[in-house]
């Protein structure tokens, strides 16, 4: 079974992209870009782990004309799905590259950021080492991690909802995107691998979707568990009917209400 990363999006990336995206990335892609400095001394933004590219297109309109930007990531159908959506935006240079073997030389950026997708990476030390080693001195790094799963129920709905289908093999999935919801883990891997002024703060947010059904298609359909239950038999429709009726009950049907909450974090590199 391919992991997170490896998997292939391009065939759901317009689900993830139109049920997932103003949901529950474009908000904290707002707090994530007011932590990156409007101009840099040497002109140059690195964003890993792009996605369909909605940090990218606010962090473009953030930055002055006369920074550079580049936007990667690991997983070529999602690139290939910002790069296509962002036709026409100036400024960006798109390359494939994998946060734990980035495909830069030393110091070549002045900021360096990454929305949801650290927890996705295997070997963090490394990961955290190359974002410093790839950052000039005294260079920001700004991220965000999902917090633990309880502090998130439509994420908890949706997992306990999807075990129901295979009581002896539930889909794991859910579980990843907050695997990485630890805070004192966070401070070691930023000291130990060269960061200071460390900034980790728990956003809450509202985590509204216009319908419970239009949540729970990109919960299932647009994300990697669909492979997990492709590969274990199942069919998505039943899957997202269930999951969409349990969203209704926790937070209504139209729209549905609930909330959310992650950690934001910004570091310096030091000397």
């Amino acid at each position: 079974m391919n992991t997170p990363l490896e998997h292939d999006y391009a065939p759901v990336c317009d689900l993830y992209e139109r049920h997932l995206g103003a949901v529950l990335f474009e908000p904290y892609a707002i707090d994530l870009v007011r932590g990156v400095p409007t101009d840099c001394l040497a002109g140059s933004v690195l964003e890993m782990a792009c996605g369909t590219g909605i940090l990218t297109q606010r962090l473009r309109a953030h930055l002055k004309p006369t920074v550079s930007m580049t936007a990667t990531d690991i997983n070529p159908g999602m690139l290939a799905y910002a790069q296509r959506k962002l036709l026409g935006v100036e400024g960006i240079v798109w390359r494939r590259a994998d946060i734990a073997d980035l495909p830069f030389p030393d110091a070549s950026f002045d900021v360096a950021v990454c929305q949801f997708g650290l927890m996705f990476v295997s070997d963090k030390d490394r990961a955290f080492r190359e974002m410093r080693r790839v950052l000039v001195r005294h260079g920001v790094l700004a991220f965000s991690v999902w917090d633990r799963m309880e502090h998130n129920p439509y994420s908890v709905a949706a997992h306990d909802t999807v075990a129901e289908f295979f009581p002896d093999n539930p889909p794991q999935f859910f579980k990843a995107p907050f695997s990485f919801a630890n805070v004192t883990e966070l401070r070691r891997l930023l000291t130990a691998n060269g960061f200071d002024q460390l900034k980790i703060q728990a956003i809450s947010k509202p985590c509204v979707s216009s319908t419970a059904r239009a949540l729970a298609i990109g919960m299932i359909e647009g994300a990697p568990i669909l492979a997990e239950i492709q590969a274990r038999g199942g069919s998505s429709g039943p899957i997202v009917d269930a999951v969409a009726n349990v969203f209704a009950r926790i937070g209504g049907m139209t729209p549905f209400r609930s909330t959310m909450q992650a950690l934001v974090v910004t570091a310096r590199a030091k000397d």
